[in-house]
């Protein structure tokens, strides 16, 4: 028998990282996480937990929920910075990666602060960005979750200031007065609606005819009317031929030019199509692991690479790439690993889009449901119909559910609006058991609360009927 210095080493410290080295600690092996960086938690940390709270620092400091109650001119603060927004950002950051070294120490995790590459399926080779020397571990099984970074455009190269990359935000030196934002995917539209919040002169430019297309048409469609409304100008079903920088009266500004022929001059560029998975360091050649042109990993259903012992995880296996199945992930490859039993993935995955509003769906979309020729009818409720909404301020929100017309069984829930991450949830429960919409109005809910758009939505679509 071969000895190892450890059971399992995984690489990354995101949240599939995370929860991988976790699980396999829980089943009494030794682990040691590898992460790169001085600060844990990988991309989630350092770029979504961080995209996350700017988005409700901005909310917080212009006084946006606040709007319809006070009138559009309302703001907690006046001319506000960078360094404002990073304050609440900063502190949230820390605050994570405090809860993950404890939970690490806690399971009996090693940290190891190096970059780490194959030397065969067994070995790891270290580098360390001080003076210390390199040297190699010994594993049984490797879980490669090292994420993914913001693709580079094609066109340009980015300085980080007026060309920049999602990743780049928190580095900004100040907010632009004018922002072209290139990708209409969850990312581009959050921070294009957080900018535009903060009063930033938004257009955005994306290839395809329609935003979210994997989310329901009327839902996105009322997104789109809010972020028109807050003044953000939607060039849709165009490419980018070129981006230049300008030197002009105004200073310095740049230029993107479209294969239509039109030009979007603005102070700033943030470009955000796609993500490319982070293997470029791992030295895969060393172990006959081939990635494809994103740099993403291919795995089987149990997330085992084509290498025996080799897993990988979250982003850097493409698609879902969310917090939230990435940490499903993690935990189901580290008990395949090591012949712990576990469930299957669950087919009940809640999407949600942290835009102003925000959008959350779960279940089918009418597309869906025509396409498979399923009889289904729709029941929607309005925000603005419970008192609760009336007491946040928030009037932009809907909710719709779709459901079998003949077993009434609920099929899809889709939100837009305050809190909508947090109330997908409760349909999500419901069609996990197999729920009909009849359960909503045979149940007593919480008043006031955003939750009876559940039964006003239900009654609604029984009424249809």
């Amino acid at each position: 028998m071969p000895v190892y210095d450890y059971d399992l080493v995984v690489i990354g410290s995101g949240p599939a990282g995370q929860r991988a080295a976790i699980q396999a600690a829980k089943l009494n092996k030794s682990v040691a996480v590898l992460e790169r960086l001085p600060m844990l938690g990988g991309v989630d940390v350092n770029t979504g937990t961080a995209s996350k709270t700017l988005r409700e620092a901005v909310l917080h400091l212009t006084g946006f929920r606040e709007r319809n109650i006070h009138g559009d001119s309302y703001s907690v603060k006046q001319d506000i910075t960078m360094s404002d927004l990073m304050v609440r950002t900063g502190y949230v950051m820390q605050q994570q990666v405090d809860i993950l070294r404890l939970h690490f120490r806690s399971n009996r995790i090693e940290t190891i602060h190096a970059e780490g590459s194959f030397v065969d399926p067994h070995t790891i080779s270290l580098s360390y960005s001080d003076s210390r020397m390199n040297r190699n571990i010994a594993t049984d099984k490797v879980i490669i979750a090292v994420g993914s970074f913001s693709t580079q455009p094609p066109v340009v190269h980015t300085d980080g200031k007026l060309v920049f990359l999602s990743d780049d935000v928190l580095n900004l030196p100040d907010i632009p007065r004018t922002l072209t934002v290139v990708g209409g995917g969850a990312i581009g539209l959050e921070y294009c609606s957080t900018f535009a919040a903060l009063g930033v002169r938004v257009t955005l430019v994306d290839r395809n005819p329609r935003l979210l297309q994997f989310a329901d048409d009327e839902i996105v469609d009322t997104m789109v009317y809010h972020l028109r409304q807050n003044g953000v100008t939607l060039r849709l079903n165009e490419t980018v031929n070129d981006i230049e920088y300008l030197r002009n009266e105004r200073g310095n500004q740049v230029r993107v030019l479209l294969d239509s022929g039109k030009q979007i001059v603005s102070d700033a560029v943030m470009y955000c199509v796609g993500r490319t998975g982070n293997t470029h360091m791992l030295n895969l050649e060393a172990i006959e692991l081939k990635t494809d042109a994103r740099g993403r990993v291919s795995v089987d259903e149990n997330y085992q690479t084509d290498v025996p012992g080799i897993y990988a995880v979250g982003g850097v296996i493409g698609f879902p790439d969310l917090t939230s199945t990435s940490r499903m992930q993690g935990r189901q490859a580290a008990c395949h690993a090591f012949d712990a039993s576990t469930n299957p993935f669950p087919g009940l995955v809640p999407y949600t889009v942290r835009t102003i509003p925000e959008l959350a769906m779960v279940g089918k979309t009418e597309t869906e449901l025509t396409d498979a020729g399923l009889s289904y009818e729709i029941g929607k409720a309005n925000y603005q119909e419970t008192m609760s909404s009336v007491m946040q301020g928030d009037n932009a929100g809907v909710l719709k559910l779709l459901f079998d017309t003949e077993s009434r069984e609920l099929l899809g829930v889709h939100i837009l609006g305050e809190d909508a991450s947090e109330l997908i949830h409760i349909g999500q429960a419901v069609m996990a058991h197999g729920g009909t919409i009849d359960y909503f109005t045979e149940v007593v809910i919480s008043y006031p609360s955003l939750a009876e758009c559940y039964a006003t939505a239900a009654l609604n679509g029984i009424n249809r009927l």
